[in-house]
């Protein structure tokens, strides 16, 4: 494993890794039959992720990682949407339910903070609603490891529970329904993006979908 993440607690990442990853394996049909046709209810989303896909493909470079891709969903969307794109997940369980759902696809069990990805190789990646797990402290060495992985121009974009600010400007822990998750101010993210590397050129922050009362927020950003 990966230790460009030096100076985290290499035991409490995993830990809650593990718990996180134990929490999804027993929820693979009920979250698969609950999010594989979400984004038809979701402009905003769906829009975004087209945009994102657009913009790779002008690159040159159309391979991109689905991070966290759950049961497989937008990973294929993202072929549909004339990518070369493969997905990566913590849950074996929800791997398995992936390749057995889109047989033509890629997908791999792998942690974020250390994909098998070699170096400038992607075109991008997608993070929807996949770092939301993530300790804020670990955050740094996450969004570290998506810049790896990407070519010089190559688009990263990341979705999360955000606020805007006026509660505070420090991320919230809470309790997601399958597991512990945090709502971030959005230019708190933005700015850990910027610590990582990332140039964000655009963002879109709209009422929530959802009864948690967080807005739903995409940035799109950019490695040099």
């Amino acid at each position: 494993m990966s230790r460009r993440w030096a100076g985290v607690s290499f035991l409490r990442v995993v830990e809650h890794q593990d718990e996180t990853r134990a929490a999804y394996d027993g929820v693979v049909e009920l979250y698969a039959s609950m999010f594989a046709d979400r984004l038809e209810r979701q402009p905003f989303a769906r829009n975004m992720i087209a945009t994102f896909a657009e913009l790779v493909r002008a690159t040159g470079n159309p391979r991109a990682a689905d991070v966290g891709c759950g049961p497989g969903h937008l990973t294929a969307m993202l072929r549909d949407l004339g990518l070369d794109a493969f997905g990566l997940d913590l849950s074996p369980a929800m791997i398995d339910h992936a390749r057995r759902a889109h047989p033509a696809l890629r997908f791999d069990e792998a942690r974020m903070e250390d994909l098998p990805v070699e170096d400038g190789a992607l075109g991008g990646v997608l993070a929807h609603y996949s770092m939301i797990h993530t300790p804020p402290g670990e955050l740094p060495a996450l969004l570290a490891e998506q810049a790896r992985v990407l070519a010089p121009g190559g688009l990263l974009l990341v979705s999360f529970f955000g606020t805007d600010g006026t509660d505070g400007p420090e991320p919230v822990r809470f309790d997601h329904k399958v597991t512990p998750a945090y709502s971030w101010p959005v230019d708190r993210f933005a700015e850990s993006l910027a610590g990582a590397g990332f140039v964000t050129f655009a963002r879109l922050v709209h009422d929530p979908a959802s009864e948690r009362g967080f807005l739903d927020a995409h940035l799109l950003a950019r490695r040099p």
